[in-house]
Formats: C-alpha cells, sequence, structure tokens
C-alpha cells in the first residue's frame, strides 16, 4: 500500500490522527446544564481519543423512550401525487412508514457504535402538510434497557424521509429532507429531557 498512497498503514486502529493533540483538543471546560454544573464528555471517546462503545453493563434498567421528528418537502406536484396514492412505485406512505421500523430495527448496523437493543416498541407516523407541500415525520421507539433509545428514533425518522425521497424521485428531484431531530427522551440516568419550542 506504502506505493499506491505514498505513507505506510497505521500501525493501530486510531489511524494516523495524532491522539495527543485529539485528546488535548477533546477536553472540556465544566458546564452548567439544568442549572447544576457538571463535566461534559463524549462517551464514545476514550482516554487517548480513540472511539469506543460505551460499557452498559453497570447501568439500571430502565423504561426508555424517545420522539424523533422530520420533514420531507415534496413541491406541489409531488406532494398532489402522494396524496392522490398516485405515484408508480405505489403507495408511498405506507411503504416509507414500514421502511422506518425496519430502519429502527437495524439501527446497531448502521451506526458503529450504537449498541444492539431489544426494542419494545417503535412508531411511525407520517401526515401530509398542505401548507408547504410536505410530509411531517414523528418517530418513536421504546425500550426497557441499559442505554437509550434516541438514535433509533432519529433513524426510525431519517429512514422514512429517504424513503420518500426514494418512492417519489421519479417525479422530482428538488425533494428535500430536513429538520431531522430529537424531540423527547424518557429514562436512563440524564432522566428526561424535552426540545424547547
Amino acid at each position: 500500500m506504502e506505493s499506491v498512497f505514498g505513507e505506510p498503514p497505521p500501525s493501530s486502529l486510531s489511524g494516523s490522527i495524532d491522539n495527543q493533540s485529539m485528546t488535548r483538543d477533546l477536553k472540556l471546560n465544566t458546564v452548567e446544564m439544568d442549572g447544576k454544573e457538571s463535566f461534559a464528555r463524549l462517551t464514545h471517546i476514550g482516554s487517548k481519543g480513540e472511539a469506543q462503545m460505551v460499557d452498559v453493563s453497570r447501568k439500571d434498567i430502565s423504561k426508555r423512550v424517545a420522539i424523533a421528528h422530520g420533514k420531507v418537502i415534496l413541491g406541489q406536484k409531488v406532494f398532489d401525487l402522494v396524496s392522490a396514492n398516485q405515484m408508480g412505485k405505489g403507495d408511498v406512505l405506507s411503504v416509507a412508514k414500514l421502511a422506518g421500523i425496519c430502519g429502527a430495527k437495524q439501527t446497531s448496523n448502521l451506526i458503529p457504535l450504537c449498541h444492539n437493543i431489544n426494542l419494545t416498541h417503535v412508531r411511525v407516523d407520517l401526515a401530509l402538510n398542505p401548507q408547504d407541500f410536505s410530509v411531517e415525520i414523528e418517530g418513536e421507539a421504546a425500550s426497557d434497557g441499559k442505554t437509550g433509545v434516541e438514535m433509533e428514533a432519529l433513524t426510525a425518522v431519517t429512514v422514512t424521509g429517504l424513503t420518500l425521497y426514494d418512492m417519489c424521485k421519479a417525479a422530482s428531484k428538488n425533494i428535500q429532507i430536513t429538520d431531522i431531530r430529537l424531540e423527547h427522551k424518557t429514562g436512563g440516568k440524564s432522566g428526561d429531557w424535552s426540545r424547547e419550542k
């Protein structure tokens, strides 16, 4: 490989990144969160700056729920076709909903450091919004476990949006997937959280 790329491959999984400078750059000061001063840190970064999967073995099992939102702006032409169920690939909203549910169940296969968790519930709701010719997406994931389900809810919304795009792209390439965000989570050590309106 040296003759192709000009330098030998790295000797560790951390790659060619200078671990000392990465560790120095990742040191965070204390921050105030919810009125309490605490040390903010990135849990997927090891002491030497390397990526790591978080060990959740000592965490307590609790009911965990996360809700995420997103939007796919179709434009009037595509919106009208979807509303009338006239897209060539079939029932766009039903296929997208099923894809989002399947996506949530595959989160740990898509996001390298996510834990493979047992989901107790996944919900994907789609609503047509004629004001901006969009589809509003809400995804919910739930589990009784040791780690949160935020990524599963976000993945459900994202895969739903991507599927909407795929189902409609023959009619328009101008479709936008936007505003994907976590709205609410419950459970775990950090407790409940909701996005401020």
